[in-house]
């Protein structure tokens, strides 16, 4: 049987914390991680969160995993990780994928990037609107 993307978002929403905006807000002042998965182009038109970092989708395993040539320190296994993109749907999934390569203190932001620009928060402009 073939599964859709859509299903693909709920498994692995189901497998995965979420983290509501203030949650996040909270849990980044007292250090956790917050991982933006979205391209450039995105980040660009649409901002970002102050202090997220920017790891695309494509290549986040790469830059996660400790035995990759591209393994990002930032990525410390004890740190709580938040991962978000624009709505919540990649967000999922990635946050799914770091449970894989080991990580345990992972979720991913509720509405992503959307639900925090709802709520009023601070975030960073886009370069191009």
């Amino acid at each position: 049987m073939v599964t859709t993307t859509q299903e693909l978002v709920y498994e692995a929403g189901c497998r995965v914390p979420s983290m509501s905006v203030e949650e996040a807000e909270l849990a980044m002042s007292l250090g956790a991680l917050l991982v933006d998965v979205r391209e450039g182009e995105e980040r660009d038109r649409e901002g970002t969160i102050r202090g997220a970092l920017h790891v695309p989708r494509g290549v986040l395993e790469f830059h996660a995993d400790v035995r990759s040539p591209y393994y990002m320190a930032e990525f410390g296994p004890q740190s709580p990780i938040i991962i978000h993109c624009t709505n919540g749907s990649r967000s999922a999934l990635a946050a799914e994928t770091l449970q894989r390569l080991g990580f345990r203190d992972v979720c991913y932001l509720e509405g992503g990037i959307a639900a925090w620009k709802e709520t009023n928060r601070r975030f960073e402009p886009g370069r191009s609107r």
